[in-house]
């Protein structure tokens, strides 16, 4: 705790909007959903979001943020991440780690959890690092569709692309 104190007494939060993951299990709570709540105090009084994760294992899936938050889509390709291989030049495990289409059922319980988020937050920023084949563009256009935000039509057919190309 000290050293995270120091490290984020470090970095300007009044200029900038921070947010941090904690991926080591000891970071939890006992129920293991939530932040450890002298680690959350901290991040509340340097107005700095705990980043949410959807992906595979276990993560930190509540938290009241500062005014801001961050939320990440890394796929859930379970079997893939948790195999302890290591990776080979023949096995891109960083390419096929990521390489997860999320279906509409998958990100449709977000869509209230983002909602209540917009309630109290000032922003929101949303990436999607499921970016294998260019799954996360059609993802991120899924997901504005059925949050109602306006965007150009795209089609995106993710299993017939490498790059985004011409996108």
């Amino acid at each position: 705790l000290r050293t995270l104190e120091a490290v984020l007494e470090s970095l300007s939060s009044l200029d900038y909007d921070y947010a941090v993951e904690f991926r080591h299990p000891s970071w939890r709570d006992g129920e293991g959903d939530m932040i450890d709540p002298q680690a959350a105090e901290i991040l509340r009084q340097r107005s700095i979001a705990l980043a949410l994760i959807d992906g595979p294992g276990p993560h930190i899936r509540r938290a009241e943020s500062p005014g801001h938050a961050y939320i990440r889509f890394h796929g859930r390709n379970y079997d893939i991440w948790y195999r302890g291989e290591r990776e080979r030049r023949e096995d891109d495990l960083r390419l096929n780690r990521y390489d997860y289409l999320y279906s509409l059922q998958e990100l449709e319980p977000w869509v209230p959890r983002i909602r209540e988020m917009e309630l109290n937050e000032q922003m929101i920023r949303i990436y999607f690092n499921n970016h294998a084949r260019s799954k996360a563009a059609k993802n991120a256009l899924q997901l504005m569709d059925l949050l109602h935000i306006p965007h150009k039509s795209k089609e995106i057919r993710p299993q017939d692309q490498f790059t985004l190309g011409c996108f």
